[in-house]
Parts: C-alpha cells; structure tokens; sequence
C-alpha cells in the first residue's frame, strides 16, 4: 500500500513538472497572457524557436514571427519577445537574419516591433517603455524602411 502511494507522488509530481509550460526562455520574458492561450506543445514549440532565434537562425526567427499567438493582448506580449530577441542580438544581427526575407515577413516583423517596444518593458522596469524602432534600433529601422517602402 505505502509503495502504491509513493509511486502515485512520484507519477503526479513527475506530470506536473513535465506539464509546466515555459514563462522564460534563456531571458525572454513571456508574459501570462501569451503563454495561457498556449498548449504544452505549443509552449514547448516556442520555445524552441526562441533558443534557435538566439542563436542567429533565420529559418527559426522567420518560424517565430508567424507562430500563432492567440491575438489581442497576446501579440503585444509577442511583440515584447520578438524586441528582448533583437536587443540580445543586436540589430546588426537581426538584419543579417532576415536579409533574404521578402516584403510581407518584413511588414510583420515591422509590426510586433513597433507594439513590442511601446507596451513592452524591455528595461525591466515595470513600466511600459512608450519607444519607437527609430530610435531604439536605427540600423534595423533604416534596412526596414529600404525594404518595403
């Protein structure tokens, strides 16, 4: 009996911390209202595109900007991920990711930049930041405007 109820605590505590969805990724903040409207797989998902966008892959970064988000408040909170992505990388980088990208990947990224640093907090300092592209990232904001306008 007490072995029946010690392997029941061992299985539920094991479902539990394999259930956990993932709220940070090497840094990357995911606000509540991202994550809740995301499945384990989904989570995990993102995840995994986070960590490859990290580490300078265009496919990956190009996956993570049509990942489905659920939409509303959902899409900024994905925006702030997609602006803690390019200030660990740097916008020199980010340009040399999406060079080859065509127009419409660029008017979207152009887009949950714009919402990521205005209602995000990308200074952690519990407010939103109220910023623009211009000014936060030039280089990019320059590529950006030669691309689509």
């Amino acid at each position: 009996m007490n072995k029946e109820i010690l392997n029941s605590i061992l299985f539920l505590s094991f479902s539990i911390l394999i259930g956990c969805k993932s709220d940070n990724v090497e840094g990357i903040i995911l606000e509540n209202t991202l994550v809740v409207h995301q499945s384990f797989s989904e989570n995990r998902r993102m995840e995994s595109l986070i960590k490859s966008s990290l580490d300078k892959e265009s496919n990956a970064f190009n996956q993570l900007i049509h990942f489905p988000n659920g939409g509303g408040e959902s899409s900024y909170n994905f925006g702030f991920v997609i602006t803690q992505i390019i200030y660990k990388n740097n916008d020199d980088e980010i340009i040399k990711m999406i060079r080859n990208y065509d127009k419409k990947d660029i008017k979207l990224l152009e887009s949950y930049i714009a919402v990521g640093l205005e209602y995000g907090d990308n200074n952690y300092d519990g407010n939103m930041d109220e910023s623009n592209i211009k000014d936060e990232f030039p280089r990019l904001f320059n590529f950006i405007n030669n691309r689509i306008y």
